[in-house]
């Protein structure tokens, strides 16, 4: 099976699979218990969260959660509860369904529009801003067309029109895909393990040490009082795991990135595809569309090579149209025939060669059954 849809989850490397299981059965102590072997579960735990943390300057801490779902939900709802907030038409629907729920408790919510690409217009964005806001949340990576939003400057920007306003981004598609900085104006930023190899079900929030947020569980006091629950030990092994392979292979994963992508955008047949990703998108992820023909068609077309692709965001699937790709402009017949490719660590040029041929001769039958 060639896997290209790596945006939606990611194989887990067998080394993080491995840690997986030896905390959840030699090891499987809890580590809240005062016991030696309860205690060692706490040690590793500290381990994981400094690993992680290698990442980014000290002037950064982590909570540990359940996803990126939850790291989003938390950064929002412990922050966006005064005067308006801002996002983008862009946003994960962990952010944009959020945000809709802030609306129907009363507050005032901005949605920003898109350009093109699917980044956010940052004159739009700017525009916004005002005394009041409180809160701004801006995807880092696009989850369907890759673009990037440049959080460090729309940060720095924001900042210099409200100096007290909290700033997050959903860094889940960014993650260890691009090279990056974070500045102390970006205050909270969300990351996920399955998207790096590591299991589902364990992300963290990244924040500012001198943030203080508001829990959406309370119980036994686990995280520092910020995450109550005993925690996920075997899916925090693996996401430090899996974290550590990629910190260490960074570079070289990126620019195997920008290689499968070249040969996917050099070798398309673009008298069909219209390429929605443009030079400012991530090198792992290539929003096309098949214009005039059914993405989810194509999709299944392609299955009969036992090739993988997506068609968007996952967390979408049960709506007939892209909320991203409509948000940026595009009308119902490049809607129709979005498809996402996006690449892993696991990806080879052989079979992004491969794919990328029988998409085209997928898309060349179906247009030719379309005429006849």
């Amino acid at each position: 099976m060639i896997y290209l849809d790596n945006a939606a989850t990611t194989k887990p490397f067998i080394e993080a699979a491995r840690a997986a299981e030896k905390y959840n059965t030699d090891l499987y102590f809890n580590p809240s218990a005062l016991y030696r072997n309860g205690l060692e579960i706490k040690e590793m735990l500290s381990g994981a969260r400094k690993c992680i943390l290698t990442q980014f300057s000290s002037d950064y801490d982590l909570v540990f959660t359940s996803g990126g779902t939850e790291a989003d939900n938390t950064a929002i709802f412990s922050f966006a509860k005064r005067g308006n907030v801002v996002t983008t038409e862009g946003e994960h629907s962990a952010v944009y369904e959020a945000f809709k729920e802030l609306k129907n408790r009363g507050v005032d919510v901005r949605f920003v529009p898109l350009e093109k690409n699917g980044g956010v217009n940052e004159d739009a964005l700017l525009s916004s801003i005002d005394e009041k806001t409180s809160f701004v949340s801006v995807v880092h990576v696009n989850n369907e067309t890759g673009a990037i939003n440049d959080i460090e400057k729309i940060a720095a920007l924001a900042k210099a029109k409200n100096p007290s306003l909290i700033f997050h981004s959903d860094g889940v598609q960014a993650y260890c895909k691009l090279k990056y900085k974070l500045s102390g104006k970006v205050d909270l930023y969300s990351v996920s393990a399955h998207k790096i190899n590591a299991l589902k079900g364990t992300g963290a929030l990244i924040k500012k040490r001198n943030l203080h947020l508001s829990p959406l569980l309370y119980g036994g006091g686990q995280e520092n009082g910020l995450r109550s629950g005993t925690e996920n030990v075997g899916g925090i092994a693996a996401f430090a795991t899996s974290a550590a392979i990629h910190y260490k292979n960074h570079s070289e994963n990126i620019e195997k990135f920008g290689k499968l992508k070249d040969i996917v955008l050099n070798n398309i047949d673009t008298s069909i595809f219209k390429i929605i990703s443009d030079e400012n998108c991530a090198p792992h992820i290539i929003s096309l569309s098949a214009v005039g023909l059914k993405g989810e068609v194509l999709q299944h077309s392609l299955e009969d090579y036992d090739i993988i692709v997506g068609t968007g965001s996952a967390c979408s699937s049960r709506h007939r149209h892209s909320r991203i790709l409509g948000a940026a402009g595009y009308n119902s017949e490049v809607l129709d025939g979005a498809i996402r490719i996006s690449f892993g660590v696991n990806n080879t040029e052989e079979e992004v060669y491969y794919a990328v041929d029988k998409l085209n001769t997928s898309a060349q039958k179906l247009k030719g059954i379309m005429k006849k």
